[in-house]
Parts: C-alpha cells; sequence; structure tokens
C-alpha cells in the first residue's frame, strides 16, 4: 500500500474522527441557496448567458460569504462561521444587500421557494462531477435532477456540542435534529408548486428528496452510537464516481466505498477519495465536525431565511431552550418508526401535510414558543424577535406554513421580491 491509498480501518477512524468535533457549541452559520429570476418576467427563463454575466460581477464583490453556483444556476452564500446569532445575521444580510443590488442592475432577483415553480430542471454546469452526478441519480427517476437543477434550501449550521451526556451533547443534539428536523420540514415548507402544478405536497422538494437513490438521501440508523453510524453508513454507500484525469468520471454500479477500499479496484481510493465521497452524500443532517441541518425549504422575502435560523439556532444552543425541545420532539421517534428519515412515516407526512398534521402543529408550536423565550438569551436583536413571532402568530398557532398561502398557481407577480 503506498502512502496515500487507504485501508478500511483508516477510513473508519478518518470518519469517527472528522464527522462529530465536540467542545462547548459557540459558532453558528448558514448557507442559503436561492433561484435567480428575471426581475419584472419570473417566468420567463433566464439564458445562461446572463446569469453567467452577473455571477461574475458577484464573483468581484469581495463578499464575506462564499458564493456558488449550483448546477441549475442557484446562487448559494455560505457563511463564515459565527460567534454568535447576530454576527451571523448581520453578516450574511450585509452580503445579501450588496449582492440584490448587484442582480438588480442586471435585471435579476433573488427568490426564496424550495423549488422552482414553473421550469423543468436545466443543469448549466457543464462539469464531470454534475455529468457522473446525474447519471447516478437518473437511476432513480426525475427527482435527482430537480433536487439539482431546480431546489433551493436554507441550510443551518451549529456545532455538534459536548462530548458528554446533557442537553448539549452530541448524542442528542444529533438525535433531535433528525426528529426536529420533521417540524422544520412542516413549518417552513415552502413548495407546493412544481411545472406550474399544485403538487399535493407543502414541500415539493422534501417529497423529491424521498425518492433519490435510496442510500445516498438517507440518514444512518439513529438507534446506534453517532460515530460509528455515520462511519458505516458512509462506508457502505455506493461510489457515485471514481474521478480521472481523462474522460467522463464513473463507477461500477452498486460499488461500495468500502469495497472500493477492499477491493482497489478501478484503482485503490486515497483519503482526497474519501473526502470527495463525502460530498456525494446528501442526508438531512450532515455531520462535518458541525451538523449541517439540510430539510429547509428556501423562505420568502428578503429576511426571511432569518427566522429558520434563529429557531434552529435558539433550540439547540441554548441550554433551557434544548430540552425543552428535546422533550417536545423525542415522542415523534415513536411514529418516524425505523424507517431512515426523510423516507418514515412522519417526515413524508411533514412534506405533505405540513402543519395540518396535528401533532407537528403541536411540536412546532411548543419548539417556536421555547426558541423565541431563548432568543434575548443569546443576544438576539428585538427586530429579530419580532419576526419570529410574527412568523409564529401567521403560521404556527394557526397550523398553516408558507406554502399554504399558495393555495393555486400564483401569476408572475406574486413571485416578484
Amino acid at each position: 500500500m503506498t502512502p496515500r491509498e487507504l485501508s478500511e480501518t483508516a477510513a473508519d477512524d478518518l470518519l469517527r474522527g472528522i464527522c462529530f468535533k465536540t467542545g462547548p457549541p459557540r459558532a453558528v452559520g448558514v448557507e442559503l441557496e436561492w433561484l435567480v429570476h428575471d426581475l419584472d418576467r419570473p417566468r420567463v427563463r433566464v439564458p445562461h448567458d446572463r446569469l453567467e454575466v452577473a455571477y461574475a460581477a458577484l464573483r468581484k464583490l469581495g463578499l464575506r460569504s462564499a458564493l456558488t453556483v449550483e448546477p441549475g444556476g442557484q446562487l448559494e452564500l455560505s457563511s463564515l462561521p459565527a460567534a454568535s446569532l447576530m454576527e451571523c445575521v448581520s453578516s450574511v444580510s450585509s452580503d445579501l444587500t450588496i449582492a440584490r443590488a448587484t442582480l438588480r442592475r442586471h435585471g435579476l432577483a433573488l427568490v426564496g421557494l424550495g423549488q422552482d415553480p414553473w421550469h423543468p430542471p436545466r443543469r448549466i454546469l457543464r462539469q464531470a462531477r454534475y455529468d457522473a452526478m446525474e447519471a447516478h441519480l437518473d437511476r432513480t427517476g426525475p427527482a435527482g435532477r430537480a433536487m439539482m437543477c431546480s431546489s433551493a434550501s436554507v441550510q443551518v449550521c451549529v456545532d455538534a456540542g459536548y462530548e458528554e451526556p446533557g442537553p448539549l451533547g452530541f448524542g442528542r443534539r444529533w438525535l433531535m435534529a433528525h426528529l426536529l428536523g420533521a417540524v422544520l420540514v412542516a413549518a417552513f415548507a415552502n413548495s407546493p408548486l412544481q411545472k406550474g402544478t399544485l403538487t399535493g405536497w407543502r414541500s415539493t422538494r422534501q417529497a423529491n428528496w424521498t425518492t433519490l437513490d435510496p442510500v445516498c438521501a438517507l440518514a444512518p440508523p439513529l438507534d446506534a452510537p453517532p460515530r460509528a453510524a455515520w462511519a458505516a453508513h458512509v462506508l457502505d454507500s455506493p461510489v457515485m464516481c471514481v474521478r480521472a484525469d481523462r474522460g467522463p468520471w464513473s463507477a461500477p454500479r452498486g460499488l461500495t466505498f468500502r469495497q472500493w477500499v477492499r477491493t482497489g479496484v478501478p484503482r485503490p481510493p486515497t483519503r482526497a477519495d474519501l473526502d470527495y465521497h463525502l460530498t456525494t452524500l446528501f442526508p438531512p443532517v450532515r455531520p462535518r465536525g458541525h451538523l449541517e441541518l439540510r430539510m429547509i425549504d428556501a423562505q420568502p422575502g428578503d429576511d426571511g431565511w432569518t427566522v429558520p435560523l434563529a429557531v434552529t439556532s435558539a433550540l439547540f444552543d441554548d441550554p433551557e431552550a434544548a430540552e425543552a425541545a428535546y422533550r417536545t420532539v423525542k415522542p415523534l421517534a415513536e411514529r418516524a418508526g425505523s424507517a431512515p428519515a426523510p423516507r418514515n412515516a412522519l417526515w413524508e407526512s411533514a412534506a405533505r401535510d405540513g402543519l395540518a398534521d396535528p401533532e407537528l402543529r403541536e411540536a412546532a408550536t411548543a419548539c417556536f414558543t421555547a426558541a423565541l423565550g431563548a432568543l434575548p438569551r443569546l443576544g438576539a436583536s428585538r427586530e429579530l424577535t419580532d419576526r419570529v413571532a410574527a412568523f409564529t402568530d401567521r403560521y404556527v398557532v394557526r397550523g398553516r406554513c408558507p406554502a399554504d398561502d399558495s393555495s393555486s398557481p400564483a401569476p408572475p407577480e406574486d413571485l416578484r421580491p
């Protein structure tokens, strides 16, 4: 074995060491994906070359947030880890103000919807990675292309937590993330349309997620120790592609990373291959040292994204709110059953019914109440706290979610920011 090659034991050790970095919860972050529409004609698809010109202008701005483009042209801004909730909100808000002004000069606007409501998926990034991803996901139907090219989300990042048990211990936070995740799907569902038609799901984005590749989009078993469960999940997941200097990237169908390590075919894998393999998995909660909660639909309005960020941060990082949230969502485990998220009955109801589901409505009301109590303790501004309260009053206590504002296909002006 060459120094760069990877043994099965080394791969397992690496995964256990890098997936949960424990310690006091101090940092918070957010990754915002946006659909980009024509400012005046949102139902008219924006040509690829026009997007490229606008994105080139954005890259020259020197934003603090990392700026990336998704395969279908969605724009993503990823914050740096922030020492507080308000630092994160302030930094990203400043970047968004600058980005919106630049896009406006190009006749474009950021739109907060979980799924493009009008256009079929169109991939504009022609790279070996996305060629391989598309081919892999196409094996299970059209949902993969919708995920790649037509979806947008608010992804909240929180620290893994303490090594020791307790309200902020990483084992409890890992379990809570998957149970609370269904509540967040329901409360923030915001994608009822696809190709101009109501789909019957409050979160069509999440519905598409349930039909992706049966391994790469699932959570690992939650009844096992988190490190062991995640390491096994990664090693036993199919390899999406083996990178090569020339030609297309492909992999033998069904080849898991564990089998690749054991056989060394088509070539021995390296640490870089393991790191890359991790980026081809799309679980609802991704442990990256911290926990990345990936299940929330993009939200409407310029500052709608701050509500799921504030609620999630409060429920994970304030000890009193974390305890209340854990007690609230723990009974949901029985309904979730043994099937992994997002394919169990709890998550499917969250995506289909939103907060019309009585149990999810009750859980959301309790969790949002706990978050509102915690926000002042976390130093949240009055403006942010009032925004969360307004969302709670408008949606949560009434058993509604943003998707319920679209009871029928909306005319173009309703999509204007």
